[in-house]
């Protein structure tokens, strides 16, 4: 830990240079400077005497297995160069105090942390499952001071509650218990924060791929014991871009549009005698689908089957990145993208069918990168954002008429991130 002036000095001088550029890529006074006005704005609110730590947790990129995660599927993901960074001092209070830019500040009292409906969809809620779940996992837990600020879009599909939460259980992890949990067990913790406290019922994807962090293939079919497998493969020799469109859709209010999608994979899963997709397969769905049609409609029963083959895509997906065999990849990510549109039906909100902004932004894409790229939803759907690979001689037209559409700053061009939740002197 290191006073606000000498961390400050540490930025100036280049210290954390090549922490930037493993990072950030080509960003680093640009981060110098982020990261340099974060620890600035600490010492204005918490104040300059204090010893204080960086911390960084990225967004995360699904590239493969849309829902599945949640029954017990596999899926692809990777971490990215937007992420949420934090400046953190110990403190001898049993309080957390977290101010996030642009948020009032977020305060958790540590004698008591059981989960308040009071708080449910609050940071704050997070932040108390968080602890909670640390101490009855015997790890130690005590009062810090926190300012933290975000690029990670939020409701972008990039997942940026994952990225807060796994913020921090890092935070926690380094202060507190030397960096001696595992970013995996974080990712754990930091998904029951979320169902519990929150009161939102989301898989543990998001918060493995930020976590962990590099492009990585998740098996859930063990959920307290997932197979997480690294995936060799260097995006930036292939030519392409991985582009986010932000459509400017808003998330508020969809809660019950995502807890649908589980209601419905489960109540298939239960009629065919399984409690998760998983267990079962394709044959056992047809020979019982009449059954299954009248019991819980056409709906219930296609986003079974889009379970079902996406989850054996993203084996496929591995398979094809694994041998090079990039133009497959990107066949499979369209197959995917027209399996979550038509099937799994998260591309708009039925509740609110006039707002399309995911299906324009897919039909936009497609119409410029049919046969030369690929295009899908992004993330949990229904609105927020897509995905693409863009080759890069059609980047300017791409970028262009996206922009034209959704308005500046909505194309987001992304690299892919090698580590995931971090104290950013552990890098050095």
């Amino acid at each position: 830990m290191y006073t606000v002036d000498m961390l400050l000095k540490r930025i100036d001088s280049g210290h954390y240079d090549r922490s930037f550029a493993r990072l950030y890529t080509n960003e680093i006074e640009k981060q110098r400077n982020r990261y340099r006005q974060a620890v600035l704005k600490f010492s204005e609110i918490y104040g300059s005497e204090r010893k204080v730590v960086l911390f960084s947790a990225p967004g995360r990129t699904e590239i493969g297995g849309n829902h599945t995660d949640h029954n017990h599927g596999r899926v692809l993901a990777a971490s990215v160069n937007l992420d949420i960074i934090a400046v953190a001092s110990m403190s001898d209070k049993n309080v957390i105090r977290i101010k996030s830019e642009g948020f009032e500040e977020d305060t958790v009292l540590l004698d008591d942390l059981s989960a308040k409906q009071e708080d449910q969809g609050r940071s704050s809620s997070l932040i108390r499952g968080l602890a909670e779940k640390f101490s009855n996992n015997n790890y130690k837990i005590g009062g810090f001071d926190a300012y933290t600020t975000s690029n990670v879009l939020k409701g972008s599909g990039l997942s940026s509650s994952a990225a807060f939460e796994v913020l921090v259980g890092t935070v926690l992890n380094h202060l507190y218990n030397n960096g001696n949990v595992g970013n995996v067990e974080i990712a754990k913790m930091a998904q029951y924060a979320e169902n519990v406290h929150f009161g939102k019922p989301c898989g543990l994807m998001d918060q493995t791929a930020s976590a962990v962090g590099g492009i990585i293939t998740i098996d859930f079919a063990d959920i307290k014991n997932p197979l997480i497998k690294k995936v060799d493969f260097n995006f930036a020799d292939t030519g392409y871009n991985l582009c986010i469109v932000d459509t400017g859709g808003d998330h508020a209010d969809l809660t019950h549009e995502y807890a649908s999608i589980t209601v419905d994979m489960k109540a298939v899963s239960k009629s065919l005698g399984v409690n998760y997709l998983r267990e079962t397969d394709m044959d056992t769905l047809l020979k019982n689908l009449s059954l299954l049609r009248k019991k819980h409609g056409d709906r219930a029963v296609l986003r079974a089957i889009h379970f079902l083959r996406d989850n054996q895509r993203v084996s496929y997906q591995v398979k094809a990145l694994e041998s090079g065999d990039f133009d497959k990849f990107l066949r499979l990510i369209i197959e995917s993208g027209h399996s979550s549109f038509e099937y799994l039906q998260n591309v708009y909100s039925s509740c609110n069918a006039n707002e399309q902004g995911l299906s324009l932004a897919l039909c936009l894409a497609q119409g410029m990168l049919d046969g030369k790229g690929a295009w899908r939803v992004h993330g949990g759907g229904f609105a927020g954002t897509t995905q693409n690979f863009v080759p890069s001689s059609l980047l300017p037209m791409f970028y262009s008429q996206i922009e034209s559409v959704f308005g500046k700053g909505s194309c987001h061009v992304l690299t892919i991130r090698p580590v995931g939740g971090v104290c950013l002197d552990s890098l050095n």
